[in-house]
């Protein structure tokens, strides 16, 4: 089977379709051969084709090209479309964005990986022709993201929930920004940097902030809050953090600015006056619950048995060093139960029956009054708190945001603008999906785009293969269905 055209009474060969035997082979030859005419005609047709045998391809004139994740592509472009990231960024921004959630990797070592998974080519040097440019973007970035809070998810200021982390660099040489500090990774030689992080009630983020890494993390509270107030001009706020961002300055200060909290309490560095009475008041029956107003508000406390399981084994196994360590006084080092008395190491015996006291009991600070909020919605309301180490998880592990290879500070904003984006649309994916976002990206792998070569007609076909059930289930509940 060929296909001829006729010039100066001539005919020429212009394309040989194949040879065939049998009268099916013969019919999808014809086939072929009328798809590359239309391909290759500039007239059109005089009448529409009604063949329903449309197309056919033969496998001897195919070449397999390989495969894009087009479909993941598309997903993760519209979720940012759906936040209203797209007017803001350019393409090469928002595609980096993608691929920090697909493949986290460098800038540039992403620019080549577009081209991998999808296709996409973009100029290294675009990157860092616009970079400067992208640092702009951060207060039009929360802005946005914060608006889409509110539309999505009916977010209205009333609860945010606050922690800080530490990202440690691939270097030991500091510099103002990064500076070795208190580090959450265990990496305290290397020098660091403190992101604060607020998320709503459902774990969404809504904004972050950059502090350099030797800042104690309770002094980052009020700035980041005292910013967000101001700039979205918020009415009534309440923050709820763990006991490490909160000092008894740091509440009279919110309690000045009018910004309601709840905060985890530390027990153990409680008065004695304040033990006793917790001691006396609180009965130790599963699910009971106190108040006592404070200094720093109303301490609330509560009595739970299972924490009292877990309390009493980690103090077991901590009194269980002590005394073995006694035995080897050479070895002695820095443990909870023991003291030195007079150059003598013993066991802290008062340490011992205060903690004793305290198993099973949990403590909570808030200024927030019983009839606005009684004790059990208090609790409740901390204990949400995991939600912002969920996104932490996923934005240190799924994200990659640590280690950080970069030395100077701007590029080191843009990784974090980048990374914040990222996680804003992995959390939205993860709340909105019930699923992690790892598992999410591997449901949508498997749709992939096969790449096929017609040598017909010189031309790439693409064959998608079909949405799980399952996957097509989870993208309509992100309001893309497919």
């Amino acid at each position: 089977m060929q296909v001829i055209r006729y010039s100066n009474n001539k005919r020429i060969i212009v394309k040989h379709i194949g040879s065939g035997k049998t009268d099916d082979d013969i019919a999808a030859l014809c086939d072929v051969g009328s798809e590359y005419i239309k391909d290759a005609e500039v007239q059109m047709p005089l009448f529409p084709d009604q063949d329903s045998r449309k197309n056919i391809l033969l496998l001897e004139q195919c070449e397999y090209l390989g495969f894009y994740y087009s479909f993941l592509y598309d997903i993760i472009y519209k979720i940012q479309a759906q936040i209203g990231y797209i007017p803001i960024t350019d393409i090469l921004l928002t595609d980096l964005v993608i691929m920090r959630i697909v493949e986290p990797a460098s800038k540039l070592r992403s620019i080549e990986l577009l081209e991998t998974y999808f296709g996409i080519s973009h100029r290294r040097q675009r990157y860092y022709e616009s970079a400067l440019q992208w640092l702009n973007l951060k207060k039009q970035i929360e802005k946005q993201t914060l608006q889409f809070a509110i539309q999505e998810y009916k977010f209205d200021f009333s609860l945010l929930f606050y922690d800080v982390t530490t990202l440690y660099f691939e270097t030991f040489e500091a510099d103002e920004l990064r500076k070795p500090g208190f580090s959450k990774d265990g990496k305290s030689q290397q020098p660091q940097i403190l992101v604060g992080l607020m998320v709503t009630p459902e774990g969404f983020p809504v904004s972050y902030e950059i502090f350099p890494g030797n800042t104690f993390e309770g002094h980052t509270i009020l700035p980041i809050i005292k910013s967000f107030i101001k700039e979205h001009k918020v009415q009534h706020f309440t923050v709820v953090a763990d006991a490490a961002m909160i000092s008894s300055a740091n509440m009279e200060a919110l309690r000045e600015a009018k910004i309601s909290y709840i905060v985890g309490a530390r027990l153990g560095n409680i008065s004695k006056d304040l033990f006793s009475e917790i001691n006396t008041k609180l009965s130790r029956a599963d699910g009971n619950i106190i108040r006592i107003r404070t200094d720093k508000g109303y301490l609330i406390c509560s009595f739970s048995k299972k924490r009292y399981a877990k309390d009493k084994f980690e103090m077991d196994k901590q009194l269980g060093k002590a005394e073995n360590l006694l035995k080897q006084p050479s070895k002695v080092k820095n443990v909870k139960f023991l003291k030195d008395e007079n150059k003598k190491i013993e066991l802290n015996l008062a340490l011992i029956a205060k903690t004793t006291a305290l198993l099973g009991v949990k403590g909570y600070y808030t200024d927030i009054e019983e009839s606005v909020a009684n004790n059990k919605t208090v609790i409740e309301r901390y204990h949400e708190l995991y939600k912002i180490e969920q996104a932490f998880r996923v934005s240190k592990s799924d994200l990659q945001t640590r280690p950080i290879f970069h030395f100077k500070e701007e590029p080191i904003k843009l990784h974090m603008l980048i990374c914040f984006m990222a996680l804003t649309v992995s959390k939205h994916i993860e709340i909105k999906t019930a699923t992690s976002i790892r598992a999410f990206l591997t449901m949508c792998k498997k749709v992939s785009d096969a790449r096929i070569l017609d040598k017909t007609k010189n031309k790439e076909i693409r064959m998608r293969t079909a949405i799980p059930k399952l996957l097509n289930d989870k993208l309509k509940s992100l309001n893309l269905p497919h």
